[in-house]
Formats: C-alpha cells, sequence, structure tokens
C-alpha cells in the first residue's frame, strides 16, 4: 500500500506542460518532413529551367510519385521495424533517410539519381508521419488528442513555408541544389535531439517486456500505465491479428471507408504540394507569385490545423473533416478561374485552411473507431494506404501537365475534395450498422499506444 501510494505521489499530472518535451520534439522532427516534402514543388520552376537536368513535367509528375511511393512503402514498414527497434530509434533512422535522400539530391548529375533520391527520401518520410502521430496522441492529455495532433501538424506547414522561403530566395540566388543541400539539416540538428530526449513509447516498452522501464516513462509524464491489453502484440502473429481486429464487426464497415477518406485527402495534400507552384505558372501568373502561393497555402494550413483541433474537439472530427473535405473542394474549383492576383492569393489561403486539416481530421478520426489496442495498427493502415493517394496525385498532375490540361488538376482537386467528404461523412453510419451486428464491446479508451 505504501508504495502505492508513493508511486500515486511521484507521478506528474497529465498535462501539455508534462509532455511539452515529446511534443515539441516530434514537432521538430515533422517540421523537417514538412520542409523536405515542400522543397521539391517550391523549386520544380527552377529545375524545369535547367536543360542540364533533363527534367520534364513527364518525368517531375513520375518522380514526384517516386517520392510517395517510398512514403507507402515507409508508411507500412514502419510498424514491423518497430517491433525490433523501438519507436524512438526508428524516427531517427527516419530523419537520417531522408536527410541522406535530400544529399544525393543536391548531388544527382541526371533524373535518374534524382529519383533515387526522392525515393530514399519518401522512405524515411513515409514512416516517420505515423510514428510522431501515434507518439503525440499516446502522450496527448485527456480529451485533447485531436487539438494536440492540430498542433502537431502545424510543423508540417511551418515547414512547408521554410521550404517555400529557400524555393523564393536560396534557388534563385545560388541554385536548386543548394536547397537540397539545406534539407540535409534535419540529420544534424533533429538527431542528436532525439536520441538524447525523446523517451521510448510506454506501450512499445510493455511489449518488449520491460514493465519497470514503461511505468516510470508513463509516471515521468503522468500518463495512465500501460497494461497487457493495451500493449501492442509483438512479432508477426500480432501484427496479423492487430489488422484482422480492424475489421471486426464494429469496425469492418468503417475503416475502408477511412481508408478512401485518407487516399482522397493524400491526394490533395501531396498533389497541391508538388504541383501548386507550376500549375499556377502555367495559368499566367508570375515565377515569383507561383512559388509563393505554395507558402500562402501552408500558411493557411497552419491556421486551419489551430481551427479544426478546436472545433473537432467540440464537435467531433468526423464532422469537421466532412466538412472541411467540401469547402476544399470549393476553393480547388475557384482557383481554376481566371482571378485578380489578390483575390487568387485570398483563395488559396483560404483553401490552405481547409484542405490540410480536412486530412489531419481523417487521422483523428480514428481514435473514435477503434479500441485502445487497435488504435495505432488502424491509424498506421490508415496512414499507409492513403499514401497510395500520395503516389497517384502527383503522378495524375504530370499526366495531365504533359497533355496540357494542368487546368483539370483543379478540377480533380475538386473531386477528391467531394470523395472525401462523402467517405469520412459515412463513418458514423458504418459504425452503428457494424454494432447492430456485433456483439458488445468494452468502450474505447481514450489513449493510444504504440505502432504495431
Amino acid at each position: 500500500m505504501n508504495s502505492s501510494h508513493s508511486s500515486a505521489a511521484s507521478r506528474s499530472p497529465h498535462t501539455f506542460r508534462t509532455v511539452f518535451p515529446v511534443l515539441a520534439l516530434c514537432w521538430l522532427a515533422v517540421f523537417f518532413d514538412g520542409m523536405d516534402v515542400n522543397i521539391y514543388g517550391a523549386v520544380m520552376p527552377h529545375m524545369l529551367d535547367d536543360s542540364g537536368l533533363g527534367l520534364t513535367p513527364a518525368t517531375a509528375g513520375t518522380i514526384g510519385s517516386w517520392t510517395t511511393f517510398g512514403m507507402l512503402i515507409g508508411a507500412l514498414t514502419a510498424g514491423n521495424l518497430t517491433d525490433w527497434l523501438g519507436r524512438r530509434l526508428m524516427l531517427v533512422t527516419s530523419v537520417t533517410l531522408f536527410s541522406l535522400g535530400s544529399a544525393i539530391c543536391a548531388v544527382a548529375p541526371g533524373v535518374g539519381l534524382f529519383g533515387a533520391g526522392r525515393f530514399v527520401a519518401g522512405l524515411g518520410l513515409g514512416g516517420l508521419m505515423p510514428l510522431c502521430l501515434a507518439m503525440v496522441m499516446e502522450f496527448a492529455p485527456p480529451r485533447r488528442a485531436a487539438l494536440t495532433t492540430g498542433l502537431l501538424m502545424t510543423s508540417y506547414h511551418f515547414g512547408g513555408m521554410a521550404a517555400t522561403g529557400l524555393g523564393l530566395t536560396l534557388a534563385p540566388a545560388a541554385g536548386w541544389r543548394w536547397v537540397f543541400w539545406a534539407g540535409v539539416l534535419p540529420a544534424l540538428v533533429a538527431v542528436p535531439l532525439l536520441l538524447k530526449l525523446l523517451p521510448e513509447s510506454p506501450g512499445v516498452l510493455l511489449a518488449h517486456g520491460e514493465r519497470a522501464k514503461a511505468d516510470a516513462v508513463a509516471d515521468r509524464y503522468g500518463l495512465p500505465r500501460p497494461t497487457e491489453v493495451a500493449a501492442p502484440a509483438a512479432g508477426a502473429a500480432g501484427r496479423l491479428a492487430a489488422i484482422r481486429a480492424l475489421f471486426r464487426p464494429g469496425s469492418r464497415w468503417a475503416t475502408p471507408l477511412l481508408w478512401l477518406a485518407s487516399f482522397s485527402g493524400l491526394l490533395l495534400v501531396y498533389g497541391v504540394s508538388t504541383w501548386l507552384p507550376q500549375m499556377m505558372r502555367a495559368s499566367g501568373y508570375g515565377l515569383n507569385s507561383s512559388i509563393s502561393f505554395l507558402m500562402v497555402i501552408n500558411a493557411g494550413g497552419i491556421v486551419g490545423l489551430l481551427i479544426a483541433g478546436r472545433a473537432a474537439d467540440r464537435f467531433g472530427a468526423v464532422r469537421v473533416s466532412a466538412i472541411w473535405f467540401v469547402l476544399t473542394a470549393a476553393g480547388a474549383l475557384l482557383l481554376k478561374s481566371q482571378l485578380p492576383l489578390g483575390v487568387t492569393y485570398a483563395v488559396v489561403a483560404v483553401t490552405g485552411v481547409f484542405l490540410f486539416s480536412a486530412q489531419v481530421m481523417v487521422y483523428a478520426a480514428t481514435n473514435t473507431v477503434y479500441r485502445d489496442s487497435e488504435r495505432a495498427a488502424g491509424l498506421g493502415w490508415v496512414t499507409g494506404i492513403g499514401r497510395t493517394g500520395a503516389v497517384v496525385g502527383p503522378w495524375l498532375i504530370g499526366v495531365l501537365a504533359t497533355n496540357g490540361n494542368q487546368s483539370w488538376g483543379f478540377t480533380t482537386f475538386a473531386l477528391a475534395g467531394l470523395v472525401g467528404a462523402v467517405a469520412i461523412a459515412l463513418v458514423p453510419l458504418a459504425r452503428r450498422i457494424g454494432r447492430s451486428n456485433a456483439p458488445a464491446a468494452p468502450a474505447p479508451v481514450a489513449a493510444t499506444v504504440g505502432l504495431s
């Protein structure tokens, strides 16, 4: 009893302040993720003008898809490697990989090696996002999962704005290669901080049989101590069981809808991040204005995530995501029109408010669909399957650009927004149908745990 009282007394309160180190480190990692993803779009107009590189609109779209194909592989395999290495070391590996990919791009003499560099970067980028999301959702204070997820994802857009700033300043002055050299900074800045300061997930520690360490981390950050039910099952059998659990009666219909919404959202995110400057340039805007639209849409994304996180905590992530997808579709259709420059900037900013946070709220919605022991696996698969949309988006717009139909890219974005809205809006109905045919199950717990 005395030991129990002593343990309770030593526990930290579970607030934003106590978990700030974890949130800050994940924020930094995702900042560099956003910078790396947006670097390509920010310098693409300069690369297309570089005759020595040999980049064309068709190959530009293909290389954008190589990046996101690497992200798809990284997202789907990160959970397997986490079983062996732990989440902290996997985050370090992910950051190192996309820094290495950026270095390869900086020295690439032609499109072949450049594309290989983007693929390597994609492997790291794909693993990093689900790891950071799962970590932040695990450490988030009670009933603040959506807000915490939104705060984390603001870093992606600050990173995108940093990439755009480099595209506007460093690329014209020193050449596009120096922008990719800037992408090596994560290995020098973030990796030492992650190794020194980031704790391991209590759920992952428990799955590895390290009960004392799991309890110590939970007590230090004010988290509930993980239980065997909450811990992710290790090994191939555990991973297969986690996947099967996503199709239990209570979630079997909601799971494919979440996948479809994520596909639509990531098609939008990566299609826009890769092609917006070039699409706007083809529409008649100047080079600097076209690149600066990428900064403006990311600035809108930051505002949107802050709004969406609070709105989702109050009204539900599903409802907010559906509305945001519809408003994104409307913004994309407006951008297809030839508007005055000032009006276009305003439309781009407002579209950014809704576009990026619509997808983030799909991630937050997994918190309402899956039980505690399923949630990390569910998030990993929603992220991973959604990456196919990230592959299709840059490739499809590249095909349209090659055929001189870049304006149809905006129509494609609008259709993706409508599909995402319908898919996420149907999730509550799918859950009700599933529950009506299922035996009673324990209520989901607010915490999330390791990536399976």
